[in-house]
């Protein structure tokens, strides 16, 4: 089936077959590989990208159902300038190896925005092999203190 999908502000075209899943459009059709096949379950939360403004598990999304922009932690940066929760996450050192870290960032975002009010609670879905978890949490109040308008 023929599909458009507009991911990071740009409109991509693409044939797949009905099962093929956000991720997997993303990675090894259109080379967009900030979000990770980390369980492949929904179960990790590495894959999270937000549709339409909300956080989506990527993996467990088929791209034929997509409807909406797509953002992915490639496209929060504007320019030269890091999205202000990049920017917290590297101040606050809230990661390690940078496997789960695209999952997390997506996640966060949607956090600030939605002004969660158990951070802890909201970000459960994201894990972290490294136990990076209080730098995140530090991260994500950083942002949320520099800039409410997320």
């Amino acid at each position: 089936m023929d599909i458009s999908l507009e991911i990071n502000g740009n409109t991509e075209r693409l044939s797949v077959e009905p099962g093929v899943t956000l991720l997997d459009a993303m990675r090894e059709r259109l080379g967009i590989t900030g979000p990770k096949k980390g369980c492949d379950r929904g179960q990790c939360g590495a894959c999270t990208v937000h549709v339409d403004g909300r956080p989506v598990l990527s993996c467990l999304t088929l791209a034929a159902t997509v409807r909406g922009p797509v953002t992915t932690v490639e496209g929060l940066a504007a320019e030269d300038e890091l999205h202000p929760v990049q920017q917290a996450f590297l101040e606050q050192d809230a990661l390690q190896c940078g496997f789960c870290t695209s999952g997390q960032i997506m996640s966060a975002v949607a956090a600030v925005r939605q002004d969660v009010p158990d951070v802890r609670e909201f970000m459960s879905g994201n894990i972290c092999r490294c136990s990076a978890y209080p730098n995140i949490v530090k991260a994500i109040e950083q942002a949320r203190q520099a800039d409410a308008t997320l």
